[in-house]
């Protein structure tokens, strides 16, 4: 018996030292459904904890509930300043004084997770980060979000700057229902700029069955985060984890938890997300030693889905997760599978700019045809040799021939410039003889009409190349002017 008893005292004393480290290693995680707001899971769920991006969830509360209201509006022009283009990444790198719309604003934000776009929409929504800031913890107030605390629209680090696992889940919760006609917004597989196409961040989305987006979000202090929901038969569920190691374990992490989610029961005798009970903690602990300040590669920035490659996806299962869900009544343990990521979509064009999509497209292929079509035209521009060729006709008749199969350009040249080499032409000379008569010019061809039998008064005329040289100079300073609108 005391063997027994000994061997019985090692084995609880393992699985408390077992469970006791297990417990020290968790990170917070929580699954609730969407529907009756009740909580299947909760692991640490109101410790703080930086948001690092998730934090962009509530820039776009905000932003959305200004529309709502009539502050704002979707067409909305947001400005970039120099403030908005000096933030570090994750960014869209555009120049200070950029213009784009709100809606393509927030688009970007929950895709590539900008921080010089979030920045932006804070100006223009809130006058300044700090008043838009204000606005955030307001809605977070109204909200219920007890535990968080909002300096900045995008979640870079800042000591002030806190959430919890329950608050997220309260705030996403509060989007998928207030704003059922912006769903398409969290679910966005990939955006388009121009030649670049940016990819969501979430793991989730491509690989796991039902994955409908949200939001995703990482800095050293806080490690790889993510607020993610699904829905499977008619049922949804929203997932919040937090400070995982790296992208994979984060994106493994939370297929756990919903494959527990979607097989427990609907959590009748679950505590709702308002009863949960207070951390001890006070502040968020800082997991820069663990995540960022240690060897081997580092995490690639905010927001980057590292490791998230098809080929470096094994099927692995969280032992976090198995751990948070003993003694719960919930699935029983499992692995979870994630194969490679399949082709993101929808991809959504954004653009900078007033201009919508269906414009820009409409636009866009009228220039170039116009652009092809002066190309092509401009084999014909090689008649601006024929041009200096209507000078050339000024000075020798027998040139005077060339301007006539171009006949556009050489009748208003022609009008000016011939109407003295025109005497080898008998019927153009008399046709013009009476309008040549009204001008004073007149008076002096009769000293020269006894000349005209003679070849040397044409080359009198000849003689006189300043003059006719004064009028080609002009009509030549003209074509010049003209072709450059081609180029």
């Amino acid at each position: 018996m005391p063997a027994s008893r000994a061997l019985r005292l090692i084995v609880l004393c393992a699985g408390l030292a077992v469970a006791g480290s297990a417990g020290a290693a968790t990170t917070p995680s929580l699954v609730v459904d969407v529907e009756s707001g009740k909580v299947l899971h909760a692991e640490r769920a109101t410790d703080p904890w930086f948001p690092a991006s998730v934090t962009k969830l509530m820039t776009t509360y905000v932003a959305l509930r200004e529309v709502r209201e009539g502050r704002s509006r979707l067409d909305e022009v947001v400005t970039l300043s120099e403030n908005a283009t000096a933030m570090p990444p994750s960014k869209m790198g555009f120049k200070p004084g950029t213009e784009l719309t709100l809606d393509n604003a927030l688009k970007i934000i929950m895709v590539k997770s900008a921080n010089d776009i979030s920045v932006a929409i804070a100006e223009t929504l809130g006058g300044s980060v700090e008043g838009f800031a204000d606005m955030m913890n307001v809605q977070a107030q109204r909200l219920g979000m007890r535990e968080s605390r909002f300096v900045n629209p995008h979640g870079l680090p800042d000591e002030r700057q806190q959430t919890s696992a329950r608050d997220m889940a309260i705030l996403a919760r509060a989007l998928i229902l207030e704003f059922p006609e912006h769903a398409d917004l969290f679910k966005i597989g990939a955006i388009k700029f121009g030649r670049r196409v940016m990819r969501n961040h979430n793991g989730l989305m491509g690989r796991y069955p039902g994955s409908d987006g949200m939001k995703t979000g990482f800095i050293c202090a806080s490690g790889f985060n993510v607020v993610a929901s699904a829905t499977q038969n008619g049922r949804r569920l929203i997932t919040v984890v937090f400070g995982s190691r790296n992208a994979n374990e984060r994106t493994l992490k939370a297929a756990d938890l919903f494959d527990r989610g979607f097989a427990s029961g609907p959590g009748i005798f679950s505590p709702s997300l308002a009863s949960l009970p207070a951390s001890n903690l006070t502040a968020p602990p800082n997991l820069r030693a663990a995540i960022c300040d240690r060897s081997g590669p580092m995490p690639g920035e905010d927001d980057s889905p590292t490791g998230e490659s098809a080929s470096t996806m094994p099927s692995l299962t969280a032992p976090t997760a198995a751990m948070a869900f003993a003694g719960t009544a919930m699935a029983p343990v499992h692995k979870t599978v994630l194969g490679p990521r399949v082709a993101l979509n929808p991809i959504v064009p954004i653009w900078i700019g007033r201009t919508p999509p269906a414009a820009t497209a409409a636009a866009a292929p009228a220039a170039v045809e116009a652009d092809d079509d002066e190309d092509g035209a401009k084999p014909a521009p090689k008649a601006r040799p024929a041009k200096p060729a209507t000078s050339t006709a000024a000075v020798a008749p027998p040139v005077a021939a060339k301007p006539a199969p171009a006949k556009k350009p050489a009748p208003k040249a022609q009008a000016a410039i011939d109407t003295k080499p025109k005497a080898a032409a008998p019927k153009a000379a008399e046709a013009k003889k009476p309008a040549d008569a009204k001008k004073p010019v007149a008076a002096v061809k009769p000293a020269h009409k006894p000349a005209e039998t003679a070849k040397p008064d044409a080359k009198k005329v000849e003689t006189k190349k300043p003059e006719t040289k004064r009028a080609e100079v002009k009509p030549a300073a003209k074509a010049v002017a003209k072709p450059t609108a081609d180029d």
